[in-house]
């Protein structure tokens, strides 16, 4: 089994980096602009806004092309690591990314593959309910991509998480002979090893204007390596195991909250009461 761990130094120099995170610099005026993951030198993902008050947000963008999975590693993940290869996997998929502070997790997930504005949607669920439509748009968020969702539980009667795991490239696009291949292997009693690297985002608007006004905890893990075994694991409601790297610094949460997150995701899977109906605007 891979075991819990205290937060430590991993990564390459920014400039070496094939992923980091990156915020725009807005025209003449200064302030920051979007928060973006880069992928090869490419922005991936818009993440939520800096400002903590706007939405949560992860959205694909048209120039995320490409997954970052490593052949050198993949006989090591078909199981479950242990022991030294614990340390081997991390600080080879650490290579890959800017330098700095990341607590590694160690999490069973069994993902639900959802698809945006459909059932069990996040962003035109949960997310309407407290902060409503887009005023421009009048619709919600959008994230251009299918996702997993794997777990949410209460953090206090003001807070609560949400998780999803977030492929870099569209289920679509895997290999429909290798998503086979790990429906075979689970099938066996395998649980296979996926890598992600996760950031927390703690978001709360600023006014209480919706029907359920509460701080919402986004933990987004996207995916270095496991696509094909995510897609199996949703396609046969069987679990895989999920190395999080959790980059300290670059979500939108303090370090007490970061540390918290272990104990949280210990705790059983609990949903948010549905609530019963929206406030009057003031």
């Amino acid at each position: 089994m891979i075991e819990s761990s205290e937060p430590r130094r991993l990564g390459v120099p920014v400039s070496e980096a094939r992923l980091r995170f990156e915020a725009e610099r807005r025209e003449a005026g200064g302030g920051p602009g979007r928060r973006l993951l880069v992928v090869d030198g490419e922005p991936a993902f818009e993440l939520s806004f800096w400002c903590g008050t706007c939405p949560f947000l992860f959205r694909r963008l048209e120039t995320a092309r490409q997954t970052l999975s490593l052949e050198s590693v993949r006989e090591r993940l078909t199981g479950t690591p242990a022991g030294p290869d614990v340390d081997g996997v991390i600080e080879t998929f650490g290579a890959l990314l800017p330098e700095g502070e990341y607590l590694p997790v160690p999490l069973r997930v069994e993902p639900r593959l959802v698809v945006p504005g459909r059932e069990g949607d996040y962003f035109s669920g949960e997310q309407v309910a407290t902060w409503g439509l887009d005023q421009f748009w009048g619709l919600p968020e959008y994230p251009h991509t299918s996702y997993y969702r794997t777990f949410e539980t209460a953090v206090d009667a003001s807070a609560h998480l949400y998780e999803f795991v977030v492929p870099m490239v569209p289920p679509t696009w895997n290999a429909r002979e290798r998503v086979e291949e790990y429906v075979e292997l689970m099938g066996r009693g395998t649980v296979p090893t996926a890598v992600a690297v996760s950031t927390l985002d703690v978001c709360e608007p600023a006014l209480d204007l919706s029907a359920d006004h509460y701080r919402h905890w986004g933990l987004t893990h996207f995916l270095l390596d496991g696509h094909h075994k995510l897609e199996a694991a949703a396609t046969t409601g069987r679990p895989v195991q999920l190395l999080s790297l959790l980059a300290l610094g670059e979500g939108l949460a303090g370090p007490e909250d970061c540390a918290r997150l272990p104990a949280l995701r210990a705790r059983p899977p609990s949903a948010r009461p549905t609530p019963s109906s929206p406030k009057e605007p003031r």
